[in-house]
């Protein structure tokens, strides 16, 4: 199969699964189709999938994730030892692991195309992603408490890992509470990584944007904790900081460089 013959095997496969997508028509354009298709895989609730369907979506995604271009470390800037900074989409870095800022249930964002961080890295990964959270909540039989994190593998992302962290979400004033959850993220995000022989990981701005915590405190808080953990546990982590959009761009590098 080449690319356009399994995406349209995949939506296809996915409209199947569910009858009241049946009259869903497929457009004609590679664009169309790409945005059909992460529809269907953002709307679709956890549930088996069938190894001819993982097959073909963990091709398609592979040559994807190549097609947008993987970025390895050795490419982000180092600002000091141990410490970069990097601006782009974090489900095109090849490291050790990314985080996801993740909402409570863990299992993603249900939006179809959504440009959020969580929606991104489950329509790279592929549906194996949204399935093995599932499990892990299915086991754990409650929602996961803000500041804390789980680990998975990525599947077809070209990192090895993702840790999900649930940040603390703003509405009103920004309290003591909010910084120190927002600061017990990195800490859990960096501890488990740690346990897993996690060697490089990448994190996003957690919090920020549609939760509300102010960047520049935000970043304050992931920098002064970064370099905390790593000054009392002397942990070799290499540490990026991913950032979107310019603002948090020049909030980082100021950090990083004063």
């Amino acid at each position: 199969m080449n690319q356009k013959e399994r995406r349209q095997f995949l939506i296809k496969e996915l409209i199947k699964e569910n009858p009241r997508y049946a009259k869903i028509q497929i457009g004609k354009g590679e664009e169309q189709e790409r945005q059909l298709l992460r529809s269907l895989m953002n709307v679709r609730m956890p549930a088996p999938i069938s190894k001819e369907f993982e097959k073909v979506q963990d091709a398609y995604l592979q040559e994807r994730n190549k097609e947008r271009g993987v970025v390895p470390l050795s490419e982000m800037e180092q600002i000091q030892p141990e410490l970069y900074l990097w601006q782009g989409d974090i489900t095109r870095l090849s490291c050790g692991a990314i985080v996801n800022a993740a909402n409570s249930g863990m299992t993603g964002c249900y939006q179809p195309c959504h440009n959020c961080i969580d929606n991104c890295i489950h329509t790279y990964a592929g549906i194996q992603l949204r399935n093995y959270c599932q499990d892990i909540m299915d086991a754990q039989g409650y929602e996961e408490p803000t500041g804390q994190a789980k680990i998975t593998p990525a599947f077809n992302l070209p990192s090895e890992y993702v840790i999900h962290t649930v940040g603390p979400i703003v509405s009103g004033q920004l309290t003591k509470e909010h910084e120190q959850l927002l600061k017990s993220c990195y800490e859990s995000c960096l501890g488990i990584a740690e346990e897993n022989g996690v060697e490089s990981i990448a994190f996003c701005c957690i919090s920020t944007g549609v939760f509300m915590f102010p960047n520049e405190r935000a970043a304050q808080i992931a920098v002064e904790t970064v370099k905390n953990y790593k000054k009392t546990t002397g942990s070799k982590l290499q540490v990026i900081f991913n950032v979107w959009k310019d603002k948090d761009y020049d909030i980082y590098r100021t950090l990083l460089e004063g």
